[in-house]
């Protein structure tokens, strides 16, 4: 009797860690207004621990060149070293495998909400993260635009 049930419950435990780990892995990570370029900064130095998994965050949608590229952004702004106020905290986004559709362009500084998988570009020496974007709305209410923590 006592066998059984300690077999019963190392069966318990392995299905609830392992449904917990499945579960972590699946769930979102939601970038919040209170801690914005805090989590921001943690994704980027420890962006191993974040490679594949969905965030969801929202900004200010901006636009930007690189060579002849256009590249887009979710962004909020935040302290720099020098100047005060000239910092920018968020991700470069794309759609699935490339950049954004036009159809799908919000308009410069409208407020969005983008959720996407993390991923990375460039070479060895030089490796850029992206969202690549399952979903990109425009909303009507706009958080802090200008964030400290």
């Amino acid at each position: 009797m006592r066998g059984n049930i300690l077999i019963t419950l190392i069966a318990v435990s392995f299905i609830l860690f392992g449904c917990e780990k499945k579960g972590e892995n699946a769930k979102i990570i939601d970038i919040n207004e209170r801690m914005f370029a805090t989590q921001i900064n943690e994704i980027y130095l420890n962006a191993g621990d974040y490679m594949e998994r969905t965030i969801k965050l929202e900004g200010i949608f901006k636009t930007g060149q690189n060579g002849g590229a256009r590249m887009y952004y979710v962004i909020r702004f935040t302290p720099d070293d020098c100047c005060g106020d000239n910092g920018m905290a968020g991700f470069e986004v794309r759609m699935q495998g490339n950049m954004l559709n036009p159809s799908q362009i919000p308009e410069e500084d409208s407020w969005v909400e983008a959720t996407g998988v993390l991923k990375e570009y460039g070479s060895h020496s030089q490796k850029f993260l992206y969202l690549e974007l399952s979903s990109l709305v425009v909303l009507d209410r706009r958080g802090l635009e200008f964030v400290t923590r």
